[in-house]
């Protein structure tokens, strides 16, 4: 599967702005001010390595 080797990526760093969803709670997962690196992206989502150390995708207004 591809996305086994998506830790190894490292296509540049995203600061997340907020963490208010509508419909899931993502503040447990992304910290408002902190920086993250992005593993993949896609036109609606961005994947990093979140809080967990776990690789996860969210939605793109989370991030400046």
């Amino acid at each position: 599967m591809i996305q086994e080797n998506w830790q190894d990526n490292n296509l540049g760093t995203v600061t997340v702005k907020h963490t208010d969803a509508e419909k899931f709670k993502v503040s447990d997962m992304l910290t408002v001010g902190k920086e993250y690196r992005v593993i993949n992206e896609t036109e609606e989502y961005i994947f990093v390595i979140d809080n967990s150390g776990k690789p996860a995708g969210y939605y793109k207004t989370y991030f400046s």
